[in-house]
């Protein structure tokens, strides 16, 4: 209607000014021409410049999201492929399903309550769970993430949703219950990940840098998921681990680790690749909107330090190989990698190339370490799930409450509630990492209550989701399935159909699933791969 009154009042406009000059010519009404000239004109006109640049905001805004949906999608196809390479070849058919069927069930579930809880804001705004758009109703009318009514808010959202939901396969590999990794699947996509997401991205959330009225009046800055993401999946999948017991044979009688290394390096380099190029849509395509300079100078920042973090963090856990064992570890270096990028994922967007650099190593050498205690604990994590997204996780969030640069925090988080208050402005507007001078220690502080708070929810609800499945016997398959392997016990074959390697069971002589990626035994020095 707005348009249409324009247009109007534009065409009336050009007559007024037409008409007078036809006035007086003689055989024509002055009126109806200037009327019919008027009308043509505004007709081969182009269109407004403002409604064009709007349009091209918007379809900049939307191909952004687009795309990096679809990239972090594609990290699915890195972790089918690093997890099934880092396990014996008896269970890789099973490990890729999982994955496969993590993005469905998820998909659904986000669709069906998951967004809803995430984003929703109803008539009554509440700050622990959303409460509008269940199974996208009402879309078009409600802020959807990054605008009003944007359907490719719901998909790069559940992207990201389904990331959070496959991060707990590695850990519980090899002798998980389907039925009970299924039911998992769908809890932590629909309701377990979504009132984290809720409580630090959307507006009316109480933790979250950018809300409405943040925590201390700072907030919990957490740009790409580093807690909200890695921490839940991470943290799930490390309960599962502890839950379901380790693997058959994986601590001998004195509780001493027996190696279990996977079976394919090939598999394992090329889910990393696939995961590094992925995460270039995880984590530079989270600030959401691309027209302006300062929101395209965010952008690309996000893109330089990821990548400095992940080659940070894959050199030092590489170095540290050396150190311990005199060999070049491949794995490792593969690890090491993953562990910068998942620490890097929380304060990309907020910290120097310097800094990611140290973000990436100190991560890594963290990594190691908690694999080391667990080994100690007996606690059978085959793919290092927990230490990496828990882990790494958490130590990339705590790292942002220290190194985030304020002048960087500024050019995202322009519109900071708190600071941008006219009643009651904060002393320190814009809190900032607890390195640099002067800082408050609010952001850290927020930073803290934000990992308790992750903690404090995932344990609280994923230890009783468990542990209903284990008291009716139905979290674990039994020891002789477990034996022969999930491919031929539960999915009917196997996902190496042929000879050539060991994985071919009789046909070769070998014993199904026992191949090794190492051409002789490895030494007893060597941590069990980690992904």
């Amino acid at each position: 209607m707005d348009d249409y009154d324009g247009a109007a009042a534009k065409l009336a406009a050009c007559v007024d000014l037409v008409q007078p000059t036809l006035t007086g010519v003689q055989g024509i009404n002055a009126a109806t021409l200037a009327n019919a000239i008027c009308t043509a004109m505004q007709a081969a006109a182009p269109p407004d410049v403002s409604s064009r640049i709007d349009d091209l905001s918007t379809g900049l805004n939307t191909f952004l999201l687009l795309f990096g949906g679809a990239l972090v999608f594609l990290m699915h196809g890195g972790f089918a492929m690093l997890e099934a390479g880092a396990i014996r070849s008896k269970n890789a058919m099973n490990i890729l399903l999982q994955t496969i069927l993590d993005a469905s069930a998820s998909a659904i579930m986000w669709y069906l309550v998951g967004f809803g809880f995430a984003f929703g804001i109803g008539d009554k705004p509440n700050k622990f769970i959303g409460n509008a758009t269940f199974g996208l109703a009402r879309y078009a009318t409600h802020f959807t993430g990054s605008a009003t009514g944007r359907w490719t808010d719901w998909f790069f959202q559940w992207a990201f949703c389904a990331t959070a939901v496959t991060i707990p396969a590695g850990a519980v590999a090899e002798r998980f219950n389907f039925n009970a990794y299924l039911g998992y699947s769908m809890f932590i996509g629909g309701f377990v990940y979504p009132v984290v997401a809720h409580w630090a991205w959307c507006v009316e959330g109480w933790l979250g840098y950018g809300a409405a009225d943040p925590l201390f009046r700072a907030g919990y800055i957490d740009f790409a998921g580093s807690g909200v993401i890695h921490m839940v999946g991470g943290l799930a999948g490390l309960i599962g681990a502890i839950m379901v017991g380790p693997r058959l044979g994986r601590f001998d009688a004195d509780g001493n680790p027996v190696e279990m290394p996977g079976h394919s390096a090939i598999l394992v380099v090329l889910g990393t690749v696939l995961l590094w190029f992925g995460w270039y849509g995880f984590n530079p395509a989270s600030v959401l909107t691309i027209d302006s300079v300062g929101y395209a100078t965010v952008c690309g920042r996000a893109a330089v330090t990821t990548t400095l973090a992940g080659a940070a963090g894959g050199i030092a856990c590489l170095l540290n190989g050396f150190r311990r064992h005199r060999g070049w570890d491949l794995v490792g270096l593969c690890n090491g990698i993953l562990c910068g990028f998942v620490a890097i994922t929380a304060c990309c967007h907020v910290v120097e190339p310097w800094a990611a650099i140290i973000c990436g190593a100190c991560a890594g050498l963290w990594f190691e370490l908690l694999c080391w205690i667990l080994l100690k604990l007996k606690i059978d994590d085959p793919l290092s799930a927990g230490p990496m997204h828990f882990g790494c996780g958490l130590f990339g969030v705590f790292f942002t409450g220290l190194l985030a640069k304020q002048d960087y925090i500024k050019e995202y988080y322009y519109f900071h509630a708190p600071s941008n208050d006219p009643v009651n402005p904060l002393s320190k507007p814009f809190p900032y990492g607890a390195f640099y001078p002067h800082s408050d220690g609010k952001l850290i502080a927020s930073q803290v209550i934000g990992i308790l708070a992750i903690i404090a929810w995932v344990a609280g609800l994923m230890t009783p989701f468990f542990g209903i499945f284990k008291f009716f016997g139905a979290l674990r398959i039994p020891p002789e399935m477990e034996e022969m392997g999930l491919d031929r016990s539960k999915h009917g074959g196997s996902a190496y159909n042929g000879g050539g390697n060991a994985a071919a069971g009789p046909m070769t002589g070998g014993t199904p699933g026992n191949d090794v990626m190492r051409n002789s035994q490895p030494s007893a020095k060597v941590l069990p791969m980690n992904a």
